[in-house]
């Protein structure tokens, strides 16, 4: 009873919300391939859709004139094969995670894996929902809609605690990985960029989206005079003085490791996106899938 209940209450509505929007893009997407215009924004081929862009070596045979003729670029079509890869969701539950004053961070982040996990699961697509920490946690149960509404129940009960572990859990978690895929990691990526650069290299064969998730506070902090500040991984306690130039140093830095990241995954060919909290989910979700 108490799980059925969690599921009413937070997410049948945004199961039939995230149906829809799934329709909406998707028809967008097609509108923008058969259109007058000659939009470039979308169609990067991601596990959900009809079309990848084409790589070197890909058969040329495969490659949609049509398409090349509205938009200039060269798109291959998708065969069955390749439209039933594995989606793999795997989101930072470490105590970072439980910031936020109207929305944790790692509430958004689920809603986030779970649209993914809903839309490949619309799709005929097997999903894994994996969490790390100070360690990895794989889910292993259930299949088809009932694996869909145990990851929703198992992430709703998660205790956020420890500090991210990213490097050794995603260094763990490639075992996971069998045949091409898509990975989706959900973060706030606070961590040393060396982490990043360690592990993300070994997945350029995959379809890897980083998603990151911060909350308003952290990109613009509300605090000022003489706090004491309190790591939420470690524990560890600092007091100093919040000024307006140390909030300007803050906002630079913060900018910095952003940019940083993102050009790592440019430089991999991976897709970044950076949100807020205080976005609107679905604004979130066009903005990851239509990038």
């Amino acid at each position: 009873m108490e799980m059925v209940t969690y599921i009413k209450m937070i997410e049948l509505d945004f199961l039939r919300q995230l149906d829809k929007f799934r329709m909406i893009l998707k028809k967008r997407i097609h509108s923008n391939y058969s259109g007058s215009r000659q939009s470039k924004k979308f169609g990067s081929g991601l596990v959900f859709y009809d079309y990848r862009k084409y790589d070197p070596g890909d058969d040329f045979r495969a490659i949609d004139w049509k398409i090349y003729a509205k938009t200039g670029n060269l798109f291959i079509k998708r065969f069955e094969e390749e439209r039933n890869m594995r989606v793999h969701v795997i989101l930072d539950a470490s105590a970072s995670m439980d910031y936020g004053e109207k929305t944790k961070k790692f509430d958004y982040a689920s809603k986030i894996g779970l649209g993914f996990s809903y839309m490949a699961l619309k799709n005929n697509e097997r999903f894994e929902v994996s969490t790390f920490s100070d360690e990895l946690n794989v889910f292993r149960a259930h299949k088809g809609m009932s694996k869909l509404v145990s990851s929703l129940y198992t992430l709703g009960k998660i205790k956020l605690k420890g500090h991210s572990n990213f490097a050794d859990s995603i260094e763990q978690y490639k075992s996971v990985i069998k045949t091409k895929s898509m990975i989706v990691i959900i973060s706030d990526f606070l961590f040393d960029i060396e982490e990043l650069k360690r592990v993300l290299p070994r997945f350029k064969k995959s379809e890897v989206i980083l998603v990151q998730i911060l909350d308003k506070d952290e990109i613009q902090p509300l605090l000022e005079g003489d706090v004491l500040l309190i790591d939420s991984e470690t524990q560890a306690k600092y007091r100093t003085f919040i000024s307006h130039r140390f909030k300007e140093n803050y906002s630079k830095e913060l900018m910095n490791h952003i940019h940083q990241v993102k050009e790592l995954c440019e430089s991999l060919n991976l897709k970044f996106v950076s949100v807020s909290t205080d976005t609107p989910i679905f604004d979130a979700f066009y903005e990851i899938l239509a990038r």
